[in-house]
C-alpha cells in the first residue's frame, strides 16, 4: 500500500515515464541545458539551488521527448528543435498599459504582468497589504511557503519540460490567500510574448496557494505582441488546503508561429474544490499537461477544456486526475473544434488508488471536425485499483449534424449562419462554465469573430 504523497507521486511518475532516450535526442537536450546553465541567475536560496540542480540532472537523463514515447506518440516537437533555443532576455523597448489592454478581458482585477517571462511591475495592479499576497517569485524567496511548496508538486521524474523549467526558471507569479478569506477581485496573471528573436524561450513558474477555507479566482493568460517563433515553457503549481476553493482559468492565445508547452499541477486537501478551465486557441503547437492529486477525503475537481485549431495547428491536452483517497469526485468536460489541417490530441487518465473507495469520476471528450483534413487522436483512460467506485469515460468524434442544420434552415436561417450557431453552441457548453463574467463574455465574442472569419 502506498502511504505517503512522495511515494504516490514517484509511483505515478514511474508508470508514465516510458523509455529514457539516448543518442541524438539526449545529446541535443544536453547541449541546450548547458547553454541555459550559462544564464543561471544568482540569489536563489540553497534549498532551491539543490532542487534546480537535481531537475537539471533529470532533464539531461530524460532528453527531449519523441514520438517513441507513449505520452508523446501523437505530438512531435521536431519543429521546436529546429529553432535556436536560448533564454528570452528582458525587453528593452517600452511596453505600455495601452499595448496590453486588449489582453486584459476588460477585467477589474489584481494583475501581474510578465513580458517574455520577466516581471514588469509598471504594468501591474496590486492589492493593498492584507490577506492576499501577490507578487513575483524572486520578491518572495524569504517566504517559508515557497520552500514548502515551490517545485514540490509538479513532477520532474517523467516530464522533460517540467524538469527543464524547474532547472532554469528565472521569474513567475506568487499568489497566496490567507485562511477563510475571499479575494475581493480575481487575480490575473498575464504573460506576454514580445521578443522578435526566433527560439527565444520563456520559462514562467507560478505558485498559487489557498489556505484553509480560502476562496480565489485566477486567470492565467498567454498572448503575443510579435509573430516570432518563440517558445513558452510554463509550470503552474497549486496547493489547496482544507476547504479551499480555487477557480483557475487558463487562456492561451499566442501567435500562430509560437510554441506553447505547459504543466499545471494541483494538490488538494480535505473538502477542497478546484475548478480548471483550459482554453487553447493559439500557437502552432500547444501542449497542456493538467494534473490534480485528490489527496484527502471530500476533495473534488472539475476540469473543463476547449481547444480550437485550424491552419495546421496542433493542440494537445493531457490530463491526469489521481484519486488517492476515498470519497472524492472529479468531472472532466473537454471539447475540441478542428478545421482545415488542424490536429487535436486528448489523452485523459483517471487513476483510482486502492485506498480511494467511493470514488465518483466522469470524463467526457467531444470533438467536432469541420473539414475532411482535420484529425483528432483521443484516448480516455481509466486505471482503477479500488472495488467500490463509480467511474465513466467516453469520447466522440463527428461533424456538424445535417439534421440540425436543416432544422435551422427550415426556420429561415441561412446555411452559414446555421453552421456558426451550432459551432458556437458546441463551444459555449464549455465557455459557459467559466465563473468570471468578463472573461466568459470576451471569449464568447472572440469565438464569434473567429467563426465569422472562417465562414468568409
Amino acid at each position: 500500500m502506498i502511504d505517503t504523497l512522495k511515494e504516490r507521486k514517484t509511483s505515478l511518475a514511474a508508470e508514465r515515464a516510458g523509455v529514457i532516450p539516448s543518442g541524438p535526442d539526449a545529446q541535443q537536450a544536453q547541449a541546450v541545458l548547458d547553454a541555459f546553465a550559462k544564464a543561471e541567475p544568482d540569489g536563489f536560496p540553497a534549498w532551491l539551488r539543490t532542487v534546480r540542480g537535481a531537475a537539471r540532472t533529470r532533464a539531461g537523463q530524460l532528453g527531449f521527448p519523441t514520438t517513441r514515447h507513449e505520452e508523446w506518440k501523437f505530438t512531435s516537437i521536431a519543429p521546436v528543435l529546429q529553432l535556436p533555443l536560448h533564454p528570452a532576455g528582458k525587453m528593452r523597448a517600452k511596453i505600455t498599459r495601452k499595448d496590453i489592454e486588449r489582453f486584459t478581458f476588460g477585467l477589474d482585477a489584481y494583475r501581474l504582468v510578465f513580458v517574455d517571462g520577466h516581471f514588469w511591475p509598471d504594468l501591474c495592479s496590486l492589492p493593498e497589504k492584507g490577506h492576499l499576497q501577490l507578487g513575483n517569485l524572486p520578491g518572495h524567496m524569504a517566504s517559508s511557503e515557497l520552500e514548502k511548496h515551490l517545485a514540490r508538486h509538479a513532477q520532474t521524474d517523467a516530464n522533460f519540460f517540467t524538469a527543464f523549467n524547474t532547472a532554469f526558471f528565472q521569474d513567475g507569479a506568487f499568489v497566496s490567500i490567507a485562511a477563510d478569506q475571499t479575494a475581493a477581485k480575481p487575480v490575473h496573471l498575464l504573460f506576454i510574448g514580445a521578443s522578435e528573436q526566433a527560439g527565444a524561450t520563456a520559462l514562467p513558474r507560478n505558485l498559487i496557494l489557498a489556505q484553509r477555507g480560502a476562496r480565489l479566482k485566477v486567470i492565467e493568460s498567454y498572448a503575443s505582441l510579435s509573430d516570432a517563433a518563440r517558445i513558452t515553457n510554463a509550470v503552474t503549481e497549486l496547493a489547496l488546503e482544507e476547504g479551499a476553493e480555487v477557480e483557475h482559468c487558463k487562456v492561451q492565445q499566442e501567435s500562430g508561429r509560437a510554441f506553447h508547452i505547459a504543466t499545471i499541477q494541483a494538490v488538494q486537501a480535505k473538502d477542497s474544490r478546484w475548478t480548471s478551465h483550459s482554453i487553447a486557441t493559439g500557437a502552432r503547437l500547444a501542449r497542456n499537461q493538467i494534473q490534480t492529486l485528490l489527496n484527502a477525503e471530500g476533495a473534488s475537481a472539475i476540469l473543463n477544456g476547449l481547444y480550437l485549431g485550424d491552419a495546421g495547428q496542433l493542440i494537445d491536452h493531457h490530463t491526469v486526475v489521481d484519486h488517492a483517497r476515498a470519497h472524492c469526485e472529479s468531472h472532466e468536460f473537454y471539447h475540441g473544434i478542428l478545421a482545415d489541417h488542424a490536429h487535436g490530441v486528448f489523452n485523459g487518465k483517471i487513476f483510482v488508488r486502492q485506498d480511494a473507495q467511493k470514488t465518483n469520476a466522469k470524463q467526457t471528450n467531444r470533438n467536432l471536425l469541420l473539414s475532411d483534413d482535420a484529425t483528432i487522436d483521443t484516448k480516455p483512460q481509466l486505471e482503477i485499483f479500488a472495488d467500490d467506485v463509480k467511474c465513466t469515460h467516453g469520447a466522440t468524434v463527428g461533424q456538424l449534424s445535417e439534421e440540425a442544420v436543416f432544422y435551422l434552415r427550415s426556420r429561415g436561417i441561412g446555411a452559414e449562419r446555421a453552421r456558426r450557431m451550432l459551432i458556437q453552441a458546441f463551444a459555449g457548453d464549455v465557455i459557459g462554465r467559466i465563473g468570471i463574467d468578463q472573461v466568459r463574455a470576451q471569449l464568447e465574442e472572440m469565438l464569434a469573430e473567429r467563426f465569422d472569419r472562417s465562414a468568409e
